[in-house]
């Protein structure tokens, strides 16, 4: 584990207590991809909510689907710590796992449904991710993922060096190449847009809370002035600020058994040795 990552992981073992108060858009996000299930015919019998925080949504997706595994992992030990008071003590409704999200410690093709929300932009590789989450899911398991597009808080990348990499633990990704990098680690019909939404605060310490409380560290140094000067005032009761998120969704599917998959080697054949026909003497 590098420095970056376990800073990451402190932060948001720190912002735990308060996350929920705080991470107004993305709880709306999560919701927005939960409504992705509508009209599937699909009933998975394992789920994998990837980076579950205090565990809001693996409680939906239980309430969603009853008489299935849910596997709620997370490295931030305090966001556990939330989920385990969230699943209830004697009727659980889901598992807990501490683990890191590029070595998953789930068996080969265990998970019918990867869920994971807001996770993949604090994620040191994100393709390394994808090919973990491309080995733990079954033949036609599907993927729903929200992460954070590059146009997320523009009002603050002219205050910063690097844009919006100092906002978001650095791994941005536009829709196309997010469908790109599902391709590339094996998924099939990948399926990406990107939405936007907008958070107001009614003054600047409340925007900052918000972000801190929500695992984003700002630069020291940027002055008072230089941050206020980065959101005109609007008309209305008060001075409010409003912040940009561009939220990019993606759904794919696991290949079937017998399926290419592609790899960096080209694209590979896996079939069950039980459909391999046996030639007697």
């Amino acid at each position: 584990m590098n420095d970056e990552h376990r800073h990451t992981r402190q932060r948001f073992h720190a912002a735990a207590a308060h996350y929920d108060r705080h991470a107004v858009v993305a709880t709306e996000a999560a919701s927005r991809l939960v409504e992705r299930l509508d009209g599937l015919r699909f009933e998975p019998g394992a789920i994998l909510d990837l980076g579950c925080g205090t565990g809001l949504q693996a409680r939906t997706l239980h309430e969603r689907f009853p008489r299935a595994r849910v596997v709620a992992v997370d490295s931030a030990r305090g966001m556990l710590e939330r989920a385990r008071r969230r699943r209830g003590r004697w009727r659980r409704r889901f598992e807990v796992l501490a683990a890191d999200a590029e070595s998953l410690p789930l068996a080969d093709a265990s998970i019918d449904l990867v869920f994971s929300s807001m996770v993949l932009e604090w994620c040191r590789d994100p393709e390394r991710v994808l090919h973990e989450l491309r080995r733990v899911m079954s033949p036609g398991g599907l993927l729903l993922m929200a992460t954070i597009g590059p146009d997320t808080h523009r009002e603050l990348h002219p205050l910063v060096a690097e844009g919006s990499r100092a906002m978001t633990g650095g791994n941005v990704i536009h829709a196309m190449r997010l469908g790109d990098l599902l391709i590339r680690t094996g998924f099939r019909e990948p399926v990406a847009d990107s939405d936007w939404l907008t958070s107001t605060h009614p003054d600047l310490d409340s925007l900052l809370e918000d972000l801190r409380h929500t695992g984003t560290d700002l630069h020291d140094g940027i002055d008072a002035d230089r941050m206020s000067a980065a959101f005109p005032a609007t008309s209305g009761d008060g001075e409010r600020y409003s912040l940009t998120w561009e939220i990019v969704y993606a759904s794919a599917w696991a290949p079937e058994d017998g399926q290419p998959v592609r790899s960096d080697q080209g694209e590979i054949a896996s079939i069950p040795a039980t459909n391999i026909p046996v030639r007697k003497r």
